[in-house]
């Protein structure tokens, strides 16, 4: 089951032990999915947040 997180800086935290990060854009917000060995971790935030995010990720990103 995937995990919401709501919190910005726990998910950079998270990225640091994720294989992978996808990032799935739609109209109104961008979804980032952080994929560990065990579980998978969300967040949704605003399109004009994503870019600063991404850049702090310590993991592979890709555009899904």
């Amino acid at each position: 089951m995937p995990e919401e997180v709501k919190d910005i800086e726990e998910f950079v935290k998270l990225s640091e032990r994720a294989v992978i990060c996808e990032i799935k854009r739609s109209r109104d917000a961008v979804k980032l999915k952080l994929h560990t060995a065990k579980r998978l971790y969300t967040l949704k935030i605003d399109p004009s947040e994503a870019e600063q995010i991404t850049k702090r990720l310590k993991c592979r990103v890709t555009e899904a």
